[in-house]
């Protein structure tokens, strides 16, 4: 009898040496489409990795692997200068400006002006498209733990993701 009550002693001591677990470490990582998370978006730039389409299917994105303009990755950057919310960025062939809102967590795009170069490269393919893209996002989300990235959800139901980038 003495040893079994030796034992659950030594047992409750064990336990209580225990290291306990950190109460982060099994938490779920932070949900992207947060809208606190967007109020982060302002002064940050983006380029674009994926392009996935409603239907699964992706889109040929560049990714500036080439030596050529033509294969310059697609950017968007987020400004606040001058106390206005500007977004700017390389649309594939073209540069293009407007402004930008964050309402209710949602990312959202003004009228965008650009420069006018034809191209025939992968990039001005999808020129039209991004920014068609821009001017219909349904949803937004942002990830600021590392990989910090950007989702942009059109009306459509295409998913774009930009990781971040220096500006």
């Amino acid at each position: 009898m003495r040893s079994v009550g030796a034992l659950l002693a030594a047992a409750a001591l064990c336990a209580a040496c225990s290291l306990p677990q950190h109460t982060d470490a099994d938490a779920p990582p932070p949900d992207p489409f947060n809208p606190a998370a967007t109020q982060l978006l302002d002064d940050t730039s983006w380029q674009l990795t994926s392009w996935t389409r409603a239907d699964g299917a992706t889109r040929d994105v560049p990714h500036g692997e080439g030596d050529k303009a033509a294969d310059a990755p697609i950017t968007l950057v987020l400004s606040t200068a001058n106390g206005q919310r500007r977004a700017s960025g390389f649309s594939g062939c073209n540069r293009y400006t407007g402004t930008y809102m964050l309402r209710d967590g949602k990312l959202s795009f003004g009228p965008l002006a650009g420069t006018r170069m034809a191209c025939a490269s992968a990039g001005g393919k999808l020129e039209s498209d991004y920014l068609d893209a821009l001017a219909h996002v349904d949803k937004s989300g942002v990830q600021m733990r590392a990989p910090q990235e950007l989702q942009l959800i059109t009306a459509s139901g295409d998913t774009l993701v930009f990781a971040r980038s220096e500006k």
